[in-house]
């Protein structure tokens, strides 16, 4: 006697489980920068969504609502300080963190994207664990996971 068992697999109808990842919108002029960037966020598991000039970063923030902006400060068309002040004064926007990253690395120059609305600073050149530290805690997520 034959025993012919019948294997239960899920169905195409079995929905799995909603992945999300973490949104980054970078908004930097050069472009070079903004490739590297890409890759290292990539890497690291988060979507990556960019501009290359403060008007740009505004129209990206305000359609696909990222859960982190990362700001450039010397931009072209609106700088970053202009465009970290609107952003924190649409209610819409407001709760988005966004960190300066910038080659302006004197004091007054933190104290002056702290002063527009960036939650947090990191002046350039940074190393990769300092970025990825600061992209973490701005997220609110450790590596760990």
């Amino acid at each position: 006697m034959s025993h012919t068992e019948i294997s239960q697999s899920p169905t195409v109808s079995d929905p799995l489980p909603a992945v999300s990842y973490p949104r980054v919108l970078v908004v930097e002029d050069n472009s070079d920068m903004r490739e590297f960037l890409a890759r290292v966020l990539s890497m690291q598991g988060y979507e990556f969504l960019e501009a290359s000039d403060g008007e740009e970063g505004l129209q990206v923030a305000r359609t696909q609502h990222p859960d982190l902006i990362l700001m450039d400060i010397s931009l072209p068309a609106i700088d970053g300080f202009e465009a970290t002040r609107q952003l924190k004064e649409d209610p819409a926007m407001r709760h988005i963190p966004i960190v300066a990253v910038t080659a302006h690395a004197r004091p007054a120059d933190e104290q002056r994207a702290l002063d527009a609305g960036c939650d947090g600073y990191l002046s350039k050149p940074y190393s990769l664990r300092d970025f990825l530290s600061v992209v973490e805690q701005a997220l609110g997520r450790s590596r760990s996971g």
